[in-house]
C-alpha cells in the first residue's frame, strides 16, 4: 500500500512542475477513489487476519519503499518526458539496452549465489522465466504508448489494478477465498480510473490534437534525419548547373 500511495502523489507532483500538467478537481477525486480502494485492500488482510507478522525492522522497510516508489515515479515522469519530446523507439531501444547491462550487474553481485544453486530444469525454471520475459517485454513495450497518450498518473493509477489480479489467481489457482472487500476495492479503483479518464469534448479535442502534433513532430525529425545524408551532394552540387567548360575552369 505504501508504495503506491506514495507513487502517485509523487507523479501527480512531478508531472505538475516539469510537465507543468494541469490536474482538476475531477482529476483528484478520481486519483482519491483509486488510493482508498488501495487501503481497502490492506484492511481486507487485516480484517482477515493474514497478517500476524511484522518484519524485524519495519521502518528500515517503509523508507526502502519510500525511496524506491520517490525512484519509480521520477523514472516515469522522466519517461514521459522522453516519449513527448523525442522518438519512443529511441526510448525503448534504450531503455532495453541500459536495462539488461544494470540488471546483468545487479545479478552477478547480489543474486550470485542464487544463481549457481538454480537447478535449470524446462518446468521449474526455464518455461516460468521465459513466459516473465515475455510479459515484460510486453509490459515495457506498452508503456511508452500509455505515457504518450494518457501520461505517466494515469498509468501509475492503473497499476492498482495488479492486485486484483493477483486476488483472481489466488480464487482460481490456489482456490482460497478472499474478503468481500477486495471486490469493493476492485470496484472503488475501476470508479476512480473512468472518474480520471473522463474527459469532456474540448478536452478529448484538445489531447487528441497534442499527441497527433507529437507524431507529425516525430515524424518529420525522422524524415529529415534520413534526408541529411553526411557527404550526399557536398561537392558535386554547385557543378550541377554548370558546362562541361565552365566546370573545368572552376576546377
Amino acid at each position: 500500500m505504501l508504495l503506491d500511495c506514495w507513487a502517485i502523489p509523487c507523479v501527480l507532483f512531478l508531472t505538475w512542475i516539469f510537465l507543468k500538467t494541469k490536474y482538476g478537481l475531477r482529476k483528484l477525486f478520481g486519483v482519491g477513489i483509486c488510493v482508498a480502494g488501495v487501503v481497502l485492500v490492506v484492511f481486507s488482510d487485516v480484517h482477515a487476519s493474514e497478517r500476524k507478522s511484522k518484519g524485524p525492522s519495519p521502518l528500515k522497510g517503509d523508507m526502502l519503499v519510500i525511496a524506491g516508489a520517490t525512484l519509480y515515479a521520477v523514472s516515469n515522469v522522466t519517461e514521459e518526458y522522453i516519449v513527448k519530446k523525442s522518438s519512443r523507439i529511441e526510448v525503448m531501444a534504450m531503455l532495453g539496452v541500459f536495462g539488461a547491462i544494470i540488471s546483468g550487474i545487479q545479478i552477478s553481485i547480489l543474486e550470485r549465489e542464487e544463481l549457481r544453486s538454480t537447478e535449470w530444469n524446462a518446468s521449474a525454471v526455464v518455461l516460468p522465466f521465459i513466459g516473465f520475459a515475455l510479459a515484460m517485454f510486453l509490459f515495457y513495450s506498452t508503456v511508452p504508448i500509455i505515457l504518450k497518450i494518457c501520461g505517466a498518473t494515469m498509468l501509475n493509477l492503473s497499476l492498482l489494478t495488479s492486485d486484483m489480479w493477483a486476488v483472481l489467481i489466488r480464487i482460481f489457482a490456489y482456490h482460497e477465498k478472499v474478503d468481500w472487500m477486495y471486490f469493493v476495492a476492485f470496484a472503488g479503483t475501476a470508479i476512480g480510473l473512468i472518474i480520471y479518464s473522463y474527459k469532456g469534448s474540448r478536452e478529448a479535442a484538445e489531447d487528441t490534437a497534442q499527441v497527433t502534433g507529437a507524431t507529425d513532430e516525430e515524424a518529420a525529425t525522422e524524415n529529415h534525419g534520413a534526408e541529411r545524408v553526411p557527404g550526399a551532394g557536398e561537392d558535386d552540387g554547385p557543378d550541377t548547373n554548370k558546362s562541361p567548360s565552365e566546370a573545368a575552369t572552376s576546377r
